[in-house]
Formats: C-alpha cells, sequence, structure tokens
C-alpha cells in the first residue's frame, strides 16, 4: 500500500529550484478559495504591482503565467512572433538554443549569434547580425544563463535591438531579484522569468512583463496565437485592471499565494539590497572555492553571483562527489551540462538559499568530501 510522501530536508545549492522561504510554504497552506472570489482578486491585483516593482517597470502587461518559466519563453515568442518573421537568437549556454526552438516552432526564421560557453554575448556579433538582417523583428537572449553562471549586457543589448528598431527579448529566469535588472530604463520589451530561482518560490510560475510596444503588436497580430493557453490577449481578460474578470483558466490559487508571499519579502528587503546579497554572498564563496583549490570556470567581471561555475580537478569524480554531498550533508549541487558535464559544478547561491550560514556548509562539506 502506497503511503503519503514525506520529502527529506535538503539545502538545495544547485541551479533551481532554490531552497523555499519557510514564509512561503506557509502561504502554500492557507485555505484554497475561488480564483474569481473577490478576495483572490484583489490579492491578483496586489500581484501585479509587485511583479513591476521587482521588474522596475510600470508596464500594464506584467503578470504571472500559470505554468513553469519555459512556458513564459514560449508566450513571448508565441505572442510576438507570426509565420515568416525573423529573430536574431543569441546563443552561449542551453537556454539560447531552447529559444531558436521555440522561433522556429512558431514559423519564424532564427538567426543565430553563437558565442563559446562560459563567455558572454558578443555585442560586435550582435551588431554585426543586426546590419545584416534589416527585417528581422526582435532580438532575443538570455541575461542570466544557468547553464554556464555567464551575465551579458542586458542594458548594452537592448540599446543595440532599440537602434535597429528591433524588440528586445530578455530571458530573467535566473536574474530577476539576483542581479540588476531594470526593464524600463533598458528599455526591455518582453522578459520572462521563473519562481524557482532567486524569489525562492515554488516552481510552477512564470513571470512576465511587456512593454506598450511590444503588446501593440500583440494586440494587432494578423494570425492568432499558435497556442490558446498563452494567448496574452486572452489571458489578459482575465488579468486585465478591470474588477470584472473574464474566466480563461483556473488559476493556481495556492501557489499564487506563495508567489505574493514570496513577492512580499523582496519589498521587504528591498530590490537592490537583495541584489547585493547576493553579491556578498558570492565574493565569500569565491574566496573558500579558490582556498580549496578549486577554479572558477568564468572570467570575474561576467559571473553570475547566484549561480556558480567550479571547475574540478581530473581526479575528481563529479557524480561520487554530488552523491556523498546528498547523502553525509542533504546538500545538492547541480552538475555541468553540454561540453562542461563532468567538468563542473553548478553551485546556486539564490534567494532564501543566498546565506553566509549555506556558503559555509558547502564549503566544509566540499572540503571534508574531497579529502
Amino acid at each position: 500500500m502506497i503511503t503519503s510522501f514525506h520529502p527529506p530536508v535538503r539545502t538545495l545549492m544547485g541551479p533551481g529550484p532554490s531552497d523555499v522561504n519557510p514564509r512561503i510554504l506557509e502561504a502554500l497552506s492557507r485555505p484554497t478559495i475561488g480564483h474569481l472570489d473577490p478576495a483572490f482578486i484583489d490579492m491578483m491585483d496586489q500581484v501585479k504591482v509587485l511583479l513591476q516593482s521587482a521588474f522596475k517597470t510600470e508596464n500594464e502587461l506584467t503578470l504571472p503565467v500559470s505554468a513553469p518559466g519555459s512556458a513564459g519563453m514560449e508566450t513571448a515568442f508565441a505572442n510576438l512572433l507570426e509565420r515568416g518573421d525573423k529573430a536574431i537568437v543569441c546563443q552561449n549556454g542551453v537556454f539560447g538554443g531552447r529559444m531558436k526552438e521555440n522561433v522556429e516552432r512558431c514559423g519564424a526564421e532564427a538567426v543565430m549569434v553563437q558565442d563559446e560557453w562560459g563567455t558572454p554575448v558578443d555585442l560586435n556579433k550582435v551588431e554585426e547580425a543586426l546590419k545584416a538582417n534589416p527585417d528581422a523583428k526582435l532580438l532575443a537572449f538570455v541575461h542570466a544563463e544557468t547553464s554556464t553562471g555567464v551575465r551579458s549586457d542586458a542594458k548594452a543589448l537592448c540599446e543595440l535591438a532599440r537602434k535597429y528598431d528591433c524588440l528586445s527579448v530578455v530571458d530573467a529566469v535566473t536574474s530577476l531579484a539576483g542581479i540588476e535588472l531594470r526593464v524600463d530604463d533598458w528599455g526591455i520589451d518582453a522578459i520572462y522569468s521563473g519562481t524557482q530561482k532567486c524569489l525562492s518560490c515554488v516552481p510552477g510560475i512564470a513571470p512576465v512583463s511587456f512593454s506598450e510596444r511590444a503588446a501593440k503588436i500583440i494586440r494587432e497580430r494578423k494570425t492568432p496565437v499558435q497556442s490558446w493557453f498563452l494567448d496574452l490577449n486572452l489571458v489578459m481578460g482575465y488579468w486585465g485592471g478591470s474588477t470584472k474578470r473574464a474566466y480563461h483558466h483556473t488559476a493556481p490559487v495556492n501557489s499564487l499565494y506563495a508567489l505574493h508571499e514570496s513577492l512580499v519579502i523582496v519589498q521587504e528587503e528591498g530590490i537592490e539590497n537583495a541584489w547585493a546579497r547576493h553579491a556578498r554572498n558570492h565574493r565569500s564563496l569565491a574566496a573558500g572555492i579558490e582556498a580549496l583549490g578549486l577554479s572558477f570556470v568564468v572570467e570575474e567581471e561576467y559571473r553570475l553571483p547566484q549561480l556558480n561555475l567550479v571547475r574540478f580537478p581530473d581526479t575528481v569524480d563529479d557524480a561520487a562527489v554530488r552523491a556523498a554531498l546528498l547523502q553525509d550533508y542533504d546538500l545538492e549541487i547541480g552538475s555541468g551540462l553540454g561540453a562542461f558535464a563532468g567538468k563542473v559544478w553548478r553551485i546556486g547561491l539564490m534567494g532564501f538559499a543566498s546565506s553566509q550560514k549555506n556558503v559555509n556548509l558547502c564549503l566544509a562539506a566540499l572540503s571534508n568530501t574531497l579529502r
């Protein structure tokens, strides 16, 4: 007979999900109410305001998609692209490749700008691509590449997009609330994120935001959005600002309680203070990693404080170390992907998990295990 599932208590310092703040777990347990209940609608309005604050935007079209971050990605491309459009896509890791797949599944053409994994998007290559493709509709790139721990210059890339009359589409799944991100100041047209990284919420929700320029393109499409569920022209009937909401889908009520609580926590700390905390804890971790004789893959200037790519010697058994950390310390760190598989660890310091306590635990556990 199958009985109730009780998961082990872990410290999550991998590429995501991150540790969930106990306040957020408590929010999940609150009574479920109807998704059209007036009290729930009031909370929805608060979530929109809190998301606007976290994204640093006044975009009216800002909302949480009722699905994981990958659905946020698809929401951006499916709503902005139509068959025959052209998009310039930057790839310096796994998730640029997923952008390419989304573009092509919309029936659009993807013009790829490729950079070596572990390095940021090259601005000169992007400008060359924009010059060579004056008919491109959008420029898409990953701000914080989870597979490599690299930060690209989102502000400069968005400036290039505007210079060549392109929309900018930004993957901020790992960057939101972890590093500096300013949607309005940087002129970002479409952005998506996830709840399970630096927001320290449960997985399953994708915050998105679209500029008025992008929203106008969505409203004036010649063809319907290929996804009924992700069609923002329909979703906004539910998430719009009016008191009368049109039923679109049954929202994940308790998960939205959790998102609300996570955004309240960000508001209490202050978004700039959250950025500073992530940077401070990264510096502490970096000093300890180097003291252990390990090294970083990414140059210091481009490293993500919340996702650290650590190289280890060939003599180290990657899987055995990670298994020992899990068994002996209930500590999860991530393995490498693609060209980095079996060569690096991805150590996360995201959201609630970004603390000096966790830095100390990780360094002590690694030291003991490697010894």
